[in-house]
């Protein structure tokens, strides 16, 4: 059985919350207001400027970079192929991103909602990015309560290596966006990592209200992940080196 959705329309701004706790070796935990886009891959927003000044879909900030044609819904389409995913004619694809804002995107965690025109969740897709530069998906095959299991295989923090695996639950729905990751290994929960919001429809008057909320969203979120690093190093958590791995992981 596959999980049935009742997303919110979009372009939708998902304004709430995001957290991260790490468990072991040394106990860490964060939370921050955070917002983010729930947009239609085949109908990207185009805001006229000034508003798109604070908000841009560039397919260069995902997956393939669109560099094979066809935009973000055409690197999507190439990388489930490769696994083996043929979607079904009428498929609606939803990103949950940031948008690129005052010329910069960074974004840790990208989620692809593939719903057939039943809203049956066919698929789902996590893009994660690094601060540096490297970005990988992984498949996600969610169970009818929107849970599943991937292993882990990308260097993302300098402070895990790439062993264990990651719990997932996915929530799509009109009064909530939410996602969890829990990186398990050797039986122990090693971290926790959430984001969690509320759809709005998305106009000039909400951007504007939400961006002003929270100032250089996109900035601020390479800001924080920096600081806590430089915390978690300050407090003498081991380094972990990073391999080498090929920039985008439809390979």
């Amino acid at each position: 059985m596959s999980l049935l959705v009742a997303p919110p329309p979009v372009p939708s701004l998902v304004e709430g919350q995001v957290s991260h706790t790490r468990r072991t070796p040394v106990l860490h935990r964060f939370r921050y207001r955070h917002y983010q886009w729930l947009v239609d891959v085949d109908d990207l927003p185009r805001m006229r400027w000034p508003l798109s000044l604070l908000a841009r879909f560039d397919p260069a900030d995902h997956l393939d970079g669109g560099l094979e044609g066809g935009g973000i819904r055409g690197d999507l389409d190439r990388f489930l192929a490769r696994h083996g995913r043929v979607l079904p004619p009428g498929t609606t694809v939803l990103m949950l991103a940031h948008a690129r804002s005052l010329g910069h995107v960074f974004d840790p965690l990208t989620v692809f909602w593939c719903l057939a025109p039943d809203r049956r969740l066919v698929a789902a897709v996590l893009e994660v990015h690094n601060t540096y530069g490297g970005r990988h998906a992984y498949l996600v095959e969610a169970d009818d309560t929107g849970r599943a299991r991937i292993d882990k295989a990308f260097y993302v923090s300098p402070f895990n290596d790439v062993s264990g695996e990651y719990q997932v639950r996915l929530v799509l729905d009109e009064r909530r966006v939410a996602v969890s990751v829990r990186l398990r290994r050797d039986g122990e929960t090693v971290l926790d990592a959430a984001l969690t919001g509320t759809p709005t429809p998305a106009s000039g008057r909400t951007l504007l209200s939400t961006a002003a909320r929270h100032l250089s969203m996109t900035h601020r979120v390479t800001a924080l992940i920096r600081l806590h690093g430089v915390r978690l190093w300050m407090r003498r958590l081991p380094l972990v080196p990073r391999p080498r791995h090929f920039e985008e992981a439809v390979r």
